[in-house]
């Protein structure tokens, strides 16, 4: 039976546990990438959730505290900057989504998923593109993720200091440019990403 198949099915069977997953962290030349599942209750409604991107740091913190308290689970998964390396990007992405619906702590019916691609599941799943900013479980999902990887890259920051690591969190800005040209890549940095290849490859 395909995904669209299996969709179908859970839909006319009405389906109760529905999960939002999504991921953060594709475009940094550094760091993991970061993937969360969330089961809201609804019972227990979450004020104010929106896209992670939408939203001040401060009211993101508030918001994850609330998703990890009130919902009916949650769970949060990385792939590796080795695993982003060695796979592509694409690839680990649905991989830290493969393990954060897989460490979710209750079974669900039906998994939505930011974006125009689905993770190999064993569940039902559906594509929405901009689910981030429509549906409220994707993004419990985006903000939970978004919120711990943050704070993995700011530690990354203290264990490799120079790169500004907690203030653009890998991003390719101007600043972490010119850190890149002063002291090079480090272990952090993805170097299968062409601003990083191209830095590392010897001169002609």
């Amino acid at each position: 039976m395909s995904q669209a198949d299996l969709f179908e099915a859970a839909e006319s069977a009405q389906v109760t546990v529905v999960a939002g997953c999504d991921e953060v962290g594709r475009g940094p030349w550094a760091g993991p990438v970061v993937a969360a599942a969330v089961v809201l209750d609804p019972a227990r409604p979450i004020t104010g959730l929106a896209d992670s991107k939408a939203l001040s740091p401060r009211r993101r913190e508030a918001l994850d505290a609330q998703i990890r308290a009130h919902s009916l689970g949650w769970s949060i998964a990385e792939s590796s900057v080795e695993e982003i390396d060695q796979l592509n990007i694409l690839q680990a992405t649905m991989l830290a989504m493969q393990r954060a619906v897989s460490a979710l702590p209750c079974k669900i019916d039906l998994l939505l998923v930011d974006g125009n691609q689905t993770p190999k599941v064993a569940v039902p799943c559906r594509a929405i593109v901009g689910g981030d900013a429509a549906h409220p479980a994707i993004s419990a999902a985006s903000i939970i993720a978004k919120v711990y990887r943050d704070r993995l890259m700011a530690a990354l920051g203290q264990r490799h200091p120079g790169y500004g690591f907690e203030q653009h969190s890998g991003y390719g800005t101007a600043a972490h440019r010119a850190a890149l040209l002063t002291l090079g890549p480090c272990a952090a940095h993805r170097r299968s990403f062409a601003p990083i290849r191209r830095l590392l490859a010897p001169p002609r």
